[in-house]
């Protein structure tokens, strides 16, 4: 193994209700478990909202507190038959049970990995792993879509599925597009801002709704037909609360924002709605599908802007903008 060093750049947020990061240095985390893995760290990304996370969930943290939980990486110090040997560029989603990413080094557990695919380079791959996981557990373990891995014959059900995607455009919401039209989804529509409605339009979305122009309650109110199988809900609010409107008796609502049932709106009329809020389980096998469409070219992923790691305030303001087309990434 490479001689490694003593210290190492890192962010840190010491008080957990308080929406503060600072830049530091750290000594080098050690590797205390045996399915533990030492990633050299070459980019990672923020997430929207993610440092108010501790202050409604501070019991799923750690004592010490590193934003930022994609990673992409090489493996510098690994188990002694681990499938992620020293100098395996992987990329992966870690939990927030241990400190993130936004350092130089960082630890790793072996189910929060995945090997990364020659066809995306180092820092944008830091881009892909939360979003993509979600939508892979949104679509397929959660919302009834024949996954990417089932035969062709079996993914023939997709066909008659329609879709409804809220904040298509958002970093969830461009791999809901693309994830559904591979498994051949045959109704997928976009929720998206005017300004975004090419790009969704391009990943996969054969109907768009302009949220500036029309309200979800009236696109379904103009033709009842229009109801659909799956809502997957990436924004929250009143959207969510209108999207109850949208989905067919005996189909499905999700939120990966907030409690489905808390939007249900009175004297919604729906019937038999399967319907959770959930938070994707960081497991890095759900990468496999996405690395294998990255080498076929059949997907791609949306970056809005890189900084270094002495650029973390400006990040996280962009991130915070609200105006980031894509993902925001750190790189190191």
């Amino acid at each position: 193994m490479a001689t490694l060093p003593q210290t190492i750049r890192s962010l840190s947020q010491p008080d957990p209700l308080k929406a503060e990061v600072i830049l530091t240095h750290v000594p080098l985390p050690t590797i205390n478990s045996p399915d533990e893995h030492l990633i050299r760290v070459h980019a990672t990304s923020p997430c929207a909202g993610e440092l108010g996370w501790p202050t409604f969930a501070g019991d799923n943290f750690g004592d010490e507190i590193v934003p930022c939980y994609d990673l992409s990486g090489t493996v510098v110090d690994a188990p002694q038959d681990s499938q992620f040997p020293v100098g395996t560029e992987i990329w992966g989603r870690t939990a927030v049970s241990h400190p993130g990413n936004a350092r130089d080094y960082a630890v790793a557990h072996a189910r929060e990995l995945a090997v990364r695919p020659s066809s995306i380079d180092a820092i944008s791959a830091a881009s892909v792993p939360l979003s993509a996981i979600t939508a892979v557990q949104a679509l397929f373990d959660k919302g009834g879509i024949v996954g990417l891995d089932a035969d062709e014959e079996a993914r023939k059900a997709n066909a008659s599925k329609r879709v409804l995607i809220i904040a298509a455009s958002g970093g969830v919401g461009v791999w809901l597009l693309q994830l559904a039209r591979e498994a051949g989804v045959g109704g997928i529509v976009g929720v998206c801002g005017p300004s975004k409605v090419e790009l969704v339009k391009k990943l996969g979305a054969t109907e768009t709704i302009d949220y500036s122009v029309q309200s979800l309650n009236q696109w379904i109110g103009e033709d009842e037909s229009r109801k659909v199988d799956l809502v997957i809900d990436c924004k929250g609010g009143d959207s969510l609360s209108q999207a109850w409107n949208c989905v067919k008796d005996g189909g499905k609502l999700l939120s990966i924002v907030e409690p489905t049932e808390k939007r249900k709106p009175e004297g919604c009329e729906a019937k038999d709605v399967t319907n959770y809020f959930f938070i994707m389980d960081p497991k890095g096998s759900d990468l496999t599908e996405v690395a294998r469409l990255f080498d076929e070219g059949k997907v791609e992923t949306v970056i809005d802007s890189v900084f270094t790691l002495e650029e973390y305030k400006e990040a996280f303001a962009r991130l915070d903008s609200g105006r980031s087309k894509g993902k925001v990434l750190i790189k190191l």
